[in-house]
């Protein structure tokens, strides 16, 4: 975890407490969640539905009171005006006016983000392009498909050209074309120097794309770190061939028990220590070797096995 100091955005200790029933129990929502987000890095917030994420955003972006909590981005707490001026939002459903046309919303929240007059006009046309809305500026909202909505909504998002970003489920509601638009908005952000912060239940898009992760289960942290670390599966190397369309060698069929095969080429895995092992057979039997590196399991893979890890645990603790 970085210094609290020198992240773009520092949660500590967040916690929020729902009263039911008149008063006479409660429920908690988020319980001593904590992390921090390197500038300049597309960190990744997961968690089954339920699992505190939203609720966590909104205490981070003053839309919801915490029970608990210290919330903070470049330094300043989160709850001040100094603090919301260098962040920008992307809600899981945005909304706006429908009786106005795209221009028109996009002018509303320019102004409402402070942007100079004179840079309005250049401001909306660059962003409705970045986002693929070039030449929809004219249509009413009310005619706009929920992906352009979506669009609409990051496009808002930007327009104060914050130094950090929330998107909560950015990709939803957009076809194939659009969320690969997004991934490339959201690294072309970071290549720039902007912190993004993205909540998002596609996991393909978080591997692609995110530096870091945050999962979350429950309302607790159930897991944090680089997604190298939390994928690398450790003491076992992958490694991919072709030209085994007649079967690995003996040798190696020894050494592994997960072959997977597509016509001449073949991914399996081997202990470290039988690497070189491996690549000699493969060597002597004429088989050419396209890569060698640490295993991965599939960040839906890790995913899937840390929530039924951690909800084991608690019914075994409770």
């Amino acid at each position: 975890m970085s210094d609290a100091g020198s992240a773009a955005i520092s949660i500590r200790g967040a916690r929020k407490v729902y009263p039911t029933r008149m008063g006479l129990s409660e429920r908690v929502a988020v319980d001593d969640v904590t992390f921090d987000v390197a500038p300049g890095t597309i960190h990744g917030l997961l968690g089954p539905n339920g699992a505190g994420k939203t609720t966590t955003l909104k205490m981070l972006l003053g839309l919801a009171r915490p029970t608990a909590g210290d919330f903070r981005v470049l330094g300043a707490s989160s709850r001040t005006p100094g603090g919301r001026a260098r962040l920008g939002f992307l809600p899981e459903q945005p909304y706006f006016p429908p009786q106005l046309t795209g221009d028109q919303a996009m002018r509303l929240y320019a102004r409402l983000s402070n942007v100079p007059a004179s840079e309005i006009t250049s401001r909306i046309a660059e962003l409705l392009e970045a986002v693929g809305l070039s030449g929809r500026g004219d249509s009413r909202l009310s005619a706009y498909s929920r992906g352009m909505l979506q669009r609409l909504g990051v496009a808002q998002a930007l327009l104060g050209r914050p130094e950090v970003v929330v998107l909560d489920e950015p990709a939803s509601g957009l076809d194939p074309v659009g969320q690969r638009d997004m991934r490339n908005l959201m690294m072309s952000l970071r290549a720039a120097g902007t912190t993004v912060l993205l909540s998002s239940h596609q996991l393909s898009e978080v591997e692609a794309i995110c530096d870091r992760v945050t999962i979350l289960n429950r309302g607790a942290v159930a897991a944090e770190g680089r997604i190298e670390d939390l994928l690398n599966v450790r003491g076992r190397t992958s490694v991919r061939v072709k030209g085994a369309a007649g079967g690995l060698p003996p040798a190696v069929v020894a050494l592994t028990d997960d072959v997977a095969l597509s016509g001449d080429t073949a991914v399996f895995s081997v202990p470290d220590a039988s690497v070189r092992a491996a690549v000699d057979a493969l060597d002597d039997a004429g088989v050419a070797i396209v890569s060698v590196a640490p295993k991965r399991e599939s960040l839906e893979d890790y995913f899937t096995a840390l929530l039924g890890r951690s909800d084991s645990s608690k019914e075994v603790s409770s």
